[in-house]
C-alpha cells in the first residue's frame, strides 16, 4: 500500500486521479494533499476525507505520512516541487510536462539519482492499451511510407462545465494568478530566449497539449532523423504544424485548440498494404474507451476496417506501472530522461518556428 501526497488540487487532481487512485485501492491511499487555496484544501480534503492537508509544499513533502507525491501543480512550479519531494525521499510521479526548461529537467534526473527514488512522467496516452496494442503490432521502419500526429479539440472547460463539479480557487487574490503567469514568463524566456507573445504561447502548447503528440509519436515511430519544418499561426500563435523527417517517411504534426465541445487526437501510420490508427478521447470524462483501427485488405483484395475498442482508462495503466516500479522495481517507461528528449525537441521547433 503506497501512501500518496498531492500537491495541486485543480481539475486534473479531482476528476483524474483521485478518482483513480480510489479505483486502485488496494494498491494507494491518499494521506495528504497540498494547495494554497483554502477552498479547494478544505473542499477537496472533506470530499475524500483526506486527513493532512498543508499549504506549503514542503510541508507536504516532509510528512511522515506520505512515500510517494503526485506533482499536479501549475507547470511553472513542478521543478521546486519535485526537488523538494525528492530531497525528502519521496517517490515522485510528475504530470506532464516535466518542467519549462533543458536545465530544470538536468537538475531533476541529478536529483532524483542522488536521492535514489523513483521518478515517473505522466504521459499517460502511452500507457493507453489501445496505444500499447498498435506498438506490439508496428511494421517495420522501413515498410512505413507516412505517419500523421493530428491533436484538434475544443477547450478542457467545454467538456468539464457540463461534466464535473469542480472545488475552485475562489479565495485566492488576483495575485496569486499573476504571480503564476509571471514565473511562467520568465521560465520561458529562460528557456527559448526573449520572444514574442505568440511564439512564447506556442512554447506553451507545445510543453502542455503538444508533449502527449510528440511524446508518444517518439515511442511508436522512434526519435525522428531532423526537423524539415515547424510553424505557428492563428489567434497567438496556438495552431502548431510541422513535419519530422524519419528517413524513409515523414511523419506530419498538426494541433490546434478551438470552440468545439469534441476531443480528436490520433496518430496515423501507413504503410503499402495496411493503416494503423490509435484513437484517445478526452481525460476529463473517466473510463472513455481508446481505439485502435486497421484498413487492410481481405483475401479477394478488398479494402477492409476493423477496430478494436479498450476500456481500461490510461489513467489506471498510468498508475499500475508506477506502483509495480516502487514494489516490484519494474523499469519506469516515461522517464524524466525520456521527457528530458522532449524539451530539446521543442527547443529545436521553436527555433524553426522563429523563422
Amino acid at each position: 500500500m503506497i501512501r500518496i501526497g498531492i500537491v495541486g488540487c485543480g481539475e486534473v487532481a479531482q476528476i483524474i486521479h483521485l478518482p483513480t487512485l480510489a479505483q486502485l485501492r488496494d494498491r494507494f491511499t491518499v494521506t495528504a494533499l497540498c494547495d494554497i487555496s483554502p477552498a479547494v484544501r478544505d473542499g477537496v480534503g472533506a470530499r475524500w476525507n483526506i486527513p493532512h492537508r498543508f499549504a506549503d509544499y514542503r510541508d507536504l513533502a516532509a510528512c511522515g505520512e506520505v512515500d510517494a507525491v503526485l506533482v499536479a501543480n501549475p507547470h511553472v512550479l513542478h521543478t521546486e516541487t519535485a526537488l523538494a519531494a525528492m530531497a525528502a525521499s519521496k517517490h515522485v510521479l510528475i504530470e506532464k510536462p516535466l518542467c519549462i526548461t533543458p536545465d530544470e529537467a538536468r537538475a531533476l534526473i541529478k536529483a532524483r539519482n542522488q536521492a535514489g527514488v523513483v521518478a515517473q512522467v505522466g504521459y499517460m496516452r502511452r500507457h493507453a492499451p489501445a496505444f500499447l496494442a498498435a506498438k506490439a503490432i508496428m511494421p517495420d521502419p522501413g515498410e512505413i511510407r507516412l505517419a500523421r500526429v493530428h491533436d484538434v479539440l475544443g477547450r478542457n472547460a467545454l467538456i468539464i462545465a457540463p461534466t464535473s463539479n469542480v472545488f475552485r480557487p475562489t479565495d485566492l487574490p488576483a495575485s496569486a494568478g499573476a504571480a503564476i503567469a509571471a514565473a511562467m514568463a520568465a521560465a520561458t524566456e529562460a528557456a527559448i530566449g526573449p520572444a514574442p507573445p505568440d511564439l512564447a504561447n506556442a512554447y506553451a502548447l507545445l510543453l502542455g497539449l503538444s508533449s502527449h503528440d510528440i511524446s508518444a509519436m517518439r515511442e511508436l515511430l522512434g526519435p525522428p532523423l531532423r526537423l524539415l519544418y515547424a510553424a505557428h499561426r492563428g489567434e497567438g500563435g496556438r495552431t502548431l504544424s510541422a513535419a519530422f523527417d524519419y528517413g524513409s517517411f515523414v511523419c506530419n504534426f498538426e494541433s490546434t485548440i478551438d470552440l468545439i465541445p469534441r476531443f480528436d487526437a490520433h496518430i496515423e501510420v501507413f504503410t503499402p498494404t495496411r493503416v494503423l490508427r490509435v484513437t484517445w478521447d478526452s481525460p476529463y470524462v473517466r473510463n472513455l474507451p481508446g481505439r485502435l483501427a486497421i484498413t487492410d485488405t481481405d483475401t479477394s483484395g478488398n479494402a477492409r476496417s476493423s477496430e478494436t475498442t479498450f476500456w481500461k482508462d490510461p489513467f489506471v495503466t498510468e498508475w499500475e506501472q508506477f506502483h509495480a516500479a516502487l514494489t516490484t522495481k519494474s523499469p519506469v517507461k516515461t522517464t524524466l530522461e525520456d521527457a528530458a528528449a522532449d524539451l530539446d525537441l521543442f527547443q529545436t521547433m521553436v527555433t524553426a518556428m522563429r523563422g
